[in-house]
């Protein structure tokens, strides 16, 4: 039992630095959001006032309806995408490891550099796809001055970037599904649908869930990419929570109220994470 308390002090250093990190960071941004803070001028203590300015706030619902549009929209082509592709990586039998780091490539790439490249390629009038367009004699859209079609480029830049990483992932858990149970199946007269909705999906469950809850929570943190590609425009068709946050600290000098926010959106993710391990697990009893 002696040895055993000894062991806790080898986590003091990662300890440590987590609360450096993470937790000393989120207090004192919960403290802030309790007050009426400016950038530069002094703080006034209201409590929940922030919160119940932006419950009132029809900018913060907008913002928040987009957020879960594009975080939904985003992640969930993502995962079709990404079980597609592994599927088919695991169905193949030769030249997987070379098309797996090819695959992974745009997940290298920093998402601003990334955004950048996009955003050239769409650009109006001037953009890689608007000229080939001109060049057969179609007439493009306006890809990120029009609400609609900026939030299906944003979607496509957020899926382009992030479906390596689901498809390395679901790959790797395809792979460690027990062959005797794959066999039995074959055996039984299951095809390909059958044997992946059936058989291996529920195998790697958790590892779904731990995928979807990462995806999920970068999403929610969706900036750079938007704010490079529309910088939440065309007027506020793209802009989330993350965008709005933004605005509050940096443009409007409202700390306070952008603490509140930053608060919101860690309250609105856990709430997600939930929602999604409840999906997963709602038949099972004691799975984790």
């Amino acid at each position: 039992m002696h040895a055993q308390r000894g062991l806790w002090l080898f986590l003091v250093p990662s300890g440590s630095v987590l609360t450096l990190v993470l937790l000393y960071p989120l207090g004192y941004a919960f403290y802030l959001s309790l007050f009426n803070y400016y950038l530069g001028a002094e703080p006034i203590f209201i409590g929940l006032g922030n919160y119940i300015a932006l419950l009132q706030d029809e900018r913060f619902w907008s913002s928040l309806r987009t957020t879960l549009l594009l975080v939904g929209a985003s992640v969930s082509l993502q995962f079709v995408l990404g079980l597609a592709v592994a599927f088919g990586l695991y169905k193949l039998t030769f030249a997987t490891k070379a098309l797996n780091v090819l695959l992974f490539l745009p997940h290298v790439v920093t998402p601003v550099v990334a955004a950048l490249f996009l955003r050239w390629i769409f650009m109006g009038r001037f953009g890689l796809i608007d000229a080939i367009l001109i060049g057969l004699n179609i007439f493009p859209p306006d890809w990120l001055g029009s609400p609609n079609w900026a939030r299906l480029v944003v979607v496509l830049a957020e899926s382009w970037q992030f479906t390596p990483f689901m498809i390395i992932v679901l790959y790797a858990g395809l792979n460690t599904v027990d062959q005797s149970q794959i066999e039995s199946a074959r055996m039984d007269g299951a095809g390909n649908w059958m044997l992946l909705t059936r058989v291996m999906l529920p195998a790697i469950r958790p590892l779904i869930l731990f995928v979807l809850a990462i995806r999920i929570m970068d999403s929610f943190r969706f900036f750079d990419t938007i704010y490079v590609l529309t910088a939440g425009g065309p007027g506020t068709a793209t802009e989330t929570v993350t965008i709005y946050t933004y605005a509050l600290g940096f443009r409007l000098l409202e700390v306070g109220k952008a603490s509140a926010l930053g608060v919101l959106t860690l309250l609105i993710t856990a709430t997600a994470i939930a929602l999604v391990i409840a999906f997963l697990y709602r038949r099972e009893k004691g799975a984790f």
